[in-house]
């Protein structure tokens, strides 16, 4: 089949009129038996006929018409179907996929899903490229309740309707459960069984281009897949077990020329060998705003209720984090939703809202009970009808829930109902019909499985419960044979132990939810129906214990040892969680070290809100701590590893969680340790298969020239990081060289810190030379080396030709007039460079006059610093004349430059002019009652400025007097700064009668400035008719303990939102 593609057109349209209605029914028989080849041999008789055919055949149609029937008309409530137009292409399973619960999976994720590319649902079939063939076996993966069957579902509605799949002449969809209710099946009877329209012939229609066989559900199949044991067949009429047909089909022995789609949840997945898998998919979960869209369509009309509901969703994490699920999403919709409509009791309003799974599912068992959520026109059970019905249904469906979770089998048919004593009159009630679903298969038979996975595990848990109080025998193999010790608590052991030894993590969920029937609120919930009032209370204590004891020492921390703090969560029992918490809050986790403690921070770095964005674990972890913690770090998004500590070996560790496939840490911080080149070449190996990392620092370690070298070349490699901080690494001129070679291949990374690298001339050199081919980098830090006039030269050059640096930082370089003069005629022509750092170099006042000359030319540059240089007033004067013209600058920097009057007066001037410039530093710089006049006669006029910094500037009274007045009739200044000055009491009385009229200012620093307590008063009962000022500093003007006092509550009384600073 992948051969006839290339064939023309014109060859096809041969074909076909050359070819009988007998040659077309044996071709198809012959396809589908795996004859192909045979067909390829004789182009003159090739059946491959336009792909609109379809819809004029008859037979076809008329399957079309069936499968819409089928299929229904739309997505289902709570599925918006654009979510489902188009799918994750991901490479194969992770280690977690593999080995945890559905919802373990979404928990460590955050919800967050791999980054993946996106395949549309009519690609989804197609080659990705020119010179690939399309996919024979295609597998879509999605947790529990995510919408895998909708997803077929929406597609063969689509196909038949001719909008996707317009490749495929014939689509045959075929679930799980249909095949679950064979024994032995021939591969010909199977197509049959869904293409009921060709009689006896079977698929005999005009021979399409190519089939697509839906395999929709794998994880429901009743008997696992063993690639390994089946025996091969290849004879279409042959009757064989179910799951040895399938596997035939799958590796080819069978319909080798059908493509086949299989969904399924992720673990069972995994049964199918990689090999053998063409293409792999993933549906994504919900959005945030796809949430709200799902809780739109339960209360269209509600819009009150629906913000209630949406709002109480985004404040809980662990809730918001599972409602990325579909059908969760809408479970979590009409629970809610049904507790914020109906008036709850007293007793019942302490109970709101839920705080655990077991409490969400509980008030989903009492809606269900009271008949909230069933069709409408069916009556509501009276309780106490209801309440007999329940227990009932956990002494039936409960144990049947209970076993089929033991034995991963989540359909169920009619036999299944009648081993398991489950009366099918049973079903009809309302309860039940909240529960469970009910289907009809192809075979006529009915099948039934749970609403969703979560809930057979809670009628499962409810189950086991209520058995436990009374059951002489272990439950879990129903061996007949006696325990020495009985009582509820022995079996709570079992099914604890039971669930931490799982491997797989199916009994996770289950032993929460067990674990949630002794809460007190869920006792208070169930009482009458399921529960007995206080039973709870002689267990709950002892069940905490049981469960901290699987808390194990010297082993890394594990799903099963984090479930174990989810259900200690359930039970209501977190003194644990709460103790390591305040600990985080603190930075006080260094003495928290034993397994419990490190279970309960594993547990946080999921569902903490202080973890989600960012996980500091600075300051706290030992390398034991940190080895435990490793399964969990693999799936935070941002880590921060600052001062542990951390040597080589532990950077050998960390390289590991980085390599893994299963990794999601996109930002890594690992300042301030002690790493050096060897640690520096393990993170450097992981770097060339991660694909998850996009910001890495190494700030403060040693990693050397060597170092330096291992990730450049790294970096040729990798393609997704984008921040690298290499500060303070003694990577010298030999380490630039490296990075420099790597930035002229590599064009992901945007960000290059390479401050106090003891870099030279050379170094700059190598990097101006790959500057002029790279055109990603935006931001490259170079300061606190000594690349002087020579690099700044060479950079400089380089300027000229590149078009993608945005911020270049070259403060304390040894850059004097000459390479300032080569950078300025740089920046005349450079149309991308944003931000300029030249401070702490040596650039005197003729330096300024090629700045001058830049700012006269440049239209891009918005921050300019120039601190600490040597300007004065000529250099500061013509600076600001070029300023007065400009119309790009927005910071301008120009601390401790030895600037006086004449300068400030030349800046005044300049703010009345310019139209841009919003901050203006000017502190340590001797400007005076002169200067500060003179600025602030620009203020009187100026609109664009918020920041004014005049620290440490010989200001007294007079210039005090002239900014009162200026801020009296300004209307834009945010901050102004006027710390260590001496405006005396006369200033403050200035300063505070502008504040009784100005609105704008936000902040004022009046620290160190003579105020004493008159002036203080002053400016604080000014503060009654500002509504503006937000912070004020008062400190270091002699007021006194007590007057400081007297000033804080009098600010208190007056601005009650400004802070002070005493």
């Amino acid at each position: 089949m992948r051969r006839q593609e290339v064939q023309t057109g014109r060859e096809t349209s041969l074909a076909h009129s050359a070819v009988s209605p007998a040659e077309q029914v044996k071709g198809l028989a012959d396809l589908l038996a795996g004859n192909g080849g045979q067909m390829l041999q004789a182009p003159n008789k090739m059946l491959d006929f336009p792909l609109e055919s379809h819809s004029n055949d008859s037979r076809i149609q008329r399957h079309c018409e069936a499968l819409l029937s089928r299929m229904g008309n739309g997505p289902e409530l709570g599925s918006p179907s654009h979510r489902l137009d188009s799918l994750l292409l991901v490479e194969g399973l992770t280690d977690l996929q593999l080995r945890e619960h559905d919802f373990t999976q979404v928990e460590a994720t955050r919800g967050v899903w791999r980054p993946a590319r996106a395949i549309t649902l009519d690609r989804l079939f197609l080659p990705l490229s020119r010179v690939s063939i399309p996919p024979r076996i295609s597998i879509t993966i999605g947790v529990a309740g995510m919408g895998k069957t909708t997803l077929v579902r929406h597609f063969v509605r689509l196909w038949a309707q001719g909008q996707v799949g317009k490749e495929f002449s014939l689509v045959l969809p075929l679930t799980f459960r249909d095949l679950n209710t064979y024994e032995k099946l021939s591969a010909d009877k199977l197509v049959h069984s869904i293409f009921t329209n060709t009689g006896e012939a079977g698929l005999m229609v005009a021979a399409p281009a190519r089939v697509l066989l839906v395999l929709d559900g794998l994880d429901e199949c009743k008997t696992p897949l063993e690639f390994s044991n089946t025996m091969a067949c290849t004879d279409p009429k042959k009757e064989i077990q179910v799951d040895h047909l399938i596997t035939n089909i799958i590796q080819g022995n069978l319909f080798p020329e059908v493509s086949v789609w299989i969904t399924s949840r992720p673990s069972a997945a995994g049964q199918i060998p990689g090999g053998l898998v063409d293409r792999m998919t993933e549906i994504r979960g919900f959005t945030e705003e796809e949430i709200k869209v799902c809780l739109e369509q339960i209360f269209p009309e509600d819009q009150n209720l629906l913000g209630q509901v949406l709002s109480q969703v985004q404040a809980d994490r662990p809730l918001y984090l599972m409602c990325t699920i579909p059908a969760f999403c809408r479970l979590t919709g009409l629970v809610l939703g049904h507790l914020c409509h109906i008036r709850l009791a007293a007793q019942d309003k302490e109970l709101w809202p839920p705080r655990t799974l077991c409490e969400l599912y509980s008030w989903y068992f009492r809606m269900a009970l009271s008949g909230e959520g069933q069709e409408k026109g069916l009556p509501s059970p009276r309780i106490e009808q209801g309440a007999h019905g329940a227990r009932k249904m956990v002494g039936t469906l409960g144990r049947l829930a209970f076993h089929g979770l033991i034995k991963k089998k989540y359909v169920f048919y009619e036999q299944d109902m009648k081993a398991f004593g489950v009366d099918l009159a049973l079903l009809q009630c309302t309860l039940c019909s909240c529960l469970l679903q009910r289907e009809e298969t192809l075979a006529s038979s009915v099948a039934y499985c749970f609403t969703h996975l979560s809930l057979q595990e809670f009628v499962a848990a409810t189950y086991y419960y209520s058995a436990s109080k009374r059951a002489i025998f272990d439950l879990f193999t129903e061996s007949g044979m006696s325990w020495p010790r009985l009582g509820f608590l022995t079996h709570f052991r079992c099914a604890a132990q039971r669930a931490t030894q799982a491997e797989d993590g199916r009994l996770d969920v289950f032993l929460r939810f067990l674990s949630g029937l002794l809460s007190p609120r869920v006792n208070t919930l169930l009482t009458g129906s399921l529960l007995v009032q206080g039973e709870h209370q002689g267990y709950r204590a002892q069940a905490a214990e049981v469960l901290q004891g699987f808390l194990h020492p010297d082993t890394a921390v594990s799903a099963r040892a984090i479930n174990v703090l989810h259900c200690l969560h359930e039970l209501q029992h977190t003194d644990l969680a709460c103790s390591v918490e305040e600990a985080m809050q603190s930075r006080a986790l260094a003495g928290l070290t034993s397994p419990s403690h490190r279970a309960a921070l594993a547990y946080l770095l999921q569902l903490s809100d202080i973890c989600s964005r960012e996980a500091n674990l600075s300051l706290c972890l030992s390398q034991s701590v940190l080895w435990s913690l490793l399964p969990q770090l693999l799936y935070c998004q941002s880590l921060r590893l600052d001062n542990n500590q951390f040597q080589d070996p532990v950077m050998e560790l960390l390289g590991s969680v980085l390599s893994g496939k299963d990794c999601r840490i996109r930002k890594i911080s690992l300042a301030e340790n002690h790493i050096s080149n060897k640690g520096a070449k393990a993170l450097a190996r992981s770097l060339l298969v991660n694909r998850s990392l996009i910001m890495l620092d190494l700030r403060s370690n040693t990693i050397g020239p060597q170092g330096a070298k291992a990730l450049a070349d790294a970096l040729k490699i990798n393609r997704t990081l984008t921040s690298l901080s290499l500060q303070s690494n003694i990577i010298k001129d030999d380490g630039a060289k490296c990075m420099a070679e790597a930035l002229a291949s590599n064009q992901t990374l945007s960000m290059l810190h390479l401050q106090k690298n003891l870099i030279g001339p050379m170094g700059a050199q190598w990097m101006a030379d790959a500057l002029k081919q790279n055109r990603s980098l935006k931001e490259l830090m170079f300061s606190s080396n000594t690349i002087g006039d020579g690099g700044a030269k060479a950079l400089a050059e380089a300027m000229k030709v590149n078009q993608g640096m945005e911020s270049l930082d070259l403060q304390s370089n040894s850059i004097s007039d000459m390479g300032v003069a080569a950078l300025m005629g740089a920046l005349c022509t450079n149309q991308t460079l944003l931000s300029l750092n030249l401070r702490e170099n040596s650039i005197s006042p003729e330096g300024a006059q090629a700045l001058a000359h830049a700012l006269y030319k440049n239209n891009t540059l918005k921050h300019l610093d120039l601190t600490a240089n040597l300007l004065h007033d000529q250099g500061a004067q013509a600076i600001a004349v070029a300023v007065g013209k400009n119309c790009a600058l927005t910071y301008l920097h120009l601390q401790w430059n030895f600037i006086q009057a004449g300068a400030a007066r030349a800046l005044g001037q300049a703010l009345q002019l310019n139209r841009t410039l919003t901050t203006l530093d000017l502190q340590e710089n001797a400007i005076g009652d002169e200067g500060a006049s003179a600025v602030a006669s620009a203020l009187k006029v100026n609109t664009t400025l918020t920041a004014l910094y005049l620290q440490v500037a010989s200001i007294g009274i007079q210039g005090a007097l002239a900014l009162g007045e200026a801020l009296a009739v300004n209307r834009t200044l945010e901050i102004l700064d006027l710390r260590g000055n001496a405006i005396g009491v006369a200033g403050a009385k200035a300063l505070a009668n502008a504040l009784k009229v100005n609105s704008s200012l936000q902040r004022l620093n009046l620290q160190e400035n003579s105020l004493g307590m008159e002036g203080a008063i002053c400016v604080a009962t000014a503060l009654s008719g500002n509504h503006g000022l937000q912070h004020i500093n008062l400190q270091g003007n002699l007021i006194g303990e007590s007057g400081a006092r007297m000033i804080s509550e009098a600010i208190k009384t007056h601005a009650p939102t400004c802070t002070v600073e005493m």
